[in-house]
């Protein structure tokens, strides 16, 4: 999960995406008041950002995930991992802090806002972001950016400066259990390199790196590195293939599958089940590159093809887990039906329409 900076939108991550795309599922999105999302109106807070996150999970059947915060980012993915920590993996906190600015500072960078329009204020801003090499050599994509800044809601920009302003984390940091990495730039004169080492020494065991030459959005000006930092850090894991085949084993078939299936096992068939939850679970369903929506699916195609009922309905009943849908379910066995006959897909047709018809009973 990456969370964008104040004034910008999710396309400052549109170099590291590709690269992070090749281990991870990633999801990107627009903070409300920036970019596509709506503004409303009132008074909103860092809390308030974090719930739409949380929320976004939710809609995206994300379980858990690793938080990237930039600049405001940071502050939200403070108030998640604080009173979400169930939802927080692990956390890269980029050119942030506990607190950022003061009162007076944001009261003045609203006012100036509110006088003159993000227009008029954008290429202040774009300075405070981009390191002045950046902006020499890179001026097309400079003048890009620049834009983007204006195509912001100026009452979202100054409701979120006021959010920046009232948000204070120090107590949090202290608290933060999660494995951390900061990412800072040596030419941030927002949240400077020390600004950030002070925070990051505030969390036992993280780890910090600051970009050399790059400013406050070192995603656009060192894409490579930090997509870099974070793929090593996330994909460093000291945990055991069969505790993380266990873990993705019980978020698709449930605690009361699993529960069962554990206090059935016997010395005979134990070292199968170790293998099966090392193997499949472990070392296939656990990689990032598919979604559990989409193994299910194949799954489903699969087991309907070869005639394994048993494992079929096990999981047609999986995808209240997995999140695939009746609808996707229909469209596999469809597509069953060409490629593996007929017959075999009669048979899983009857075994879905079973479930489906107990599994509505259950919700009623």
């Amino acid at each position: 999960m990456l969370i964008n900076s104040l004034g910008s939108n999710l396309m400052i991550w549109h170099a590291v995406l590709p690269i992070l795309k090749k281990n991870f599922n990633v999801l990107l999105f627009d903070k409300r008041g920036h970019g596509l999302s709506a503004t409303q109106k009132g008074k909103i807070t860092i809390d308030d950002y974090a719930d739409d996150v949380i929320a976004l999970m939710d809609f995206c059947t994300i379980e858990k995930a690793s938080i990237v915060g930039l600049s405001i980012g940071g502050l939200i993915t403070y108030s998640l991992v604080s009173r979400y920590p169930e939802r927080a993996e692990k956390l890269i906190f980029s050119n942030t802090g506990a607190k950022i600015g003061t009162k007076e500072t944001w009261a003045e960078r609203i006012a100036a806002v509110n006088e003159k329009g993000l227009d008029a204020m954008a290429f202040a801003i774009i300075e405070r972001w981009l390191s002045p090499k950046f902006r020499k050599e890179q001026s097309e994509a400079t003048a890009g950016y620049t834009i983007m800044v204006t195509q912001n809601s100026s009452l979202g920009y100054t409701q979120a400066c006021d959010a920046i302003a009232h948000a204070n984390y120090s107590a949090v940091v202290k608290n933060i259990k999660n494995p951390t990495l900061f990412i800072g730039g040596s030419e941030d004169i927002g949240t400077t390199p020390n600004f950030v080492k002070e925070h990051a020494s505030q969390i036992p065991n993280s780890t910090t790196h600051i970009i050399d030459g790059v400013g406050h959005l070192p995603c656009i000006e060192a894409p490579e590195i930090v997509a870099q930092y974070i793929q090593d850090f996330c994909l460093d894991d000291d945990t055991s293939l069969y505790d993380k085949g266990m873990k993705t084993r019980r978020s698709v078939l449930g605690n009361t599958h699993v529960d069962k299936a554990e206090a059935n096992k016997t010395d005979f068939d134990t070292d199968f089940q170790e293998y099966i939850v090392n193997s499949a679970w472990g070392s296939i369903w656990s990689r990032p590159h598919l979604t559990k929506r989409e193994r299910s699916m194949i799954t489903i195609a699969l087991l309907a093809a070869l005639g394994h009922e048993e494992e079929l309905a096990m999981h047609i009943r999986a995808t209240q887990n997995t999140g695939a849908t009746i609808e996707d379910v229909k469209e596999v066995l469809l597509h069953t039906g060409i490629y593996a006959g007929v017959p075999v897909t009669n048979g899983a047709l009857k075994i879905a329409k079973e479930i489906i018809y107990n599994l509505k009973k259950e919700d009623e």
